[in-house]
């Protein structure tokens, strides 16, 4: 009787086990997607020519970029060329979103279709990573664009406001701001 008990149990386990370690994958649901690569939200972003995180180095060091800038108390000739720099900064940041979402479009084209091979696959994922670099430089490269318009006291004044430097920015967003779109890019919800 012991041993059919212990040889039960013996089998039961790897079961139990098997069953703790193989749930659902964090990916489940993502199948769906247009570009498994990319959500919608992603997507949207790209092709608005945002952001998309990708100046945080120069933002979050105090190099401020020319998306939120107009929120300070500017003169006419700072907010003119805060405009410009933003208005040339977002109409290549939609060419290059753009050439980004292809380039994930033709590797997610080459999964599905098949026939992948390592030499496509390098050749795709460098059309890529090189349409994603120019996005970044895009972005960053705006960020030392704005620096030289404005004074000392006027980037502490925008890292204020933008939360930068406070004990939590989740319990401090700022006036004017959307806060579901504070919470996002600080990380908040999560």
């Amino acid at each position: 009787m012991f041993r059919f008990a212990f040889a039960l149990c013996a089998m039961a386990f790897p079961m139990d086990l098997f069953a703790q370690t193989h749930g659902l994958s964090p990916y489940a649901g993502l199948e769906s997607r247009e570009i498994k690569s990319l959500s919608e939200v992603d997507l949207e972003d790209l092709r608005l020519g945002r952001g998309w995180g990708l100046a945080l180095a120069a933002e979050l060091n105090g190099v401020p970029g020319p998306a939120h800038l107009l929120e300070l108390d500017l003169d006419a000739g700072q907010v003119a060329a805060i405009e410009d720099i933003f208005a040339a900064m977002q109409a290549e940041a939609q060419e290059a979103g753009g050439r980004f979402i292809a380039a994930e479009a033709a590797i997610e084209a080459a999964f599905r279709d098949g026939g992948m091979t390592p030499d496509a696959l390098r050749a795709l994922i460098d059309t890529s990573a090189a349409a994603r670099a120019e996005l970044r430089f895009i972005h960053l490269s705006r960020h030392l664009e704005t620096p030289p318009l404005l004074t000392a006291e006027q980037i502490a004044r925008y890292n204020d406001l933008r939360g930068y430097g406070a004990a939590d920015p989740c319990d401090a967003v700022p006036e004017g701001h959307d806060a579901a779109m504070w919470r996002r890019h600080n990380g908040c919800d999560g």
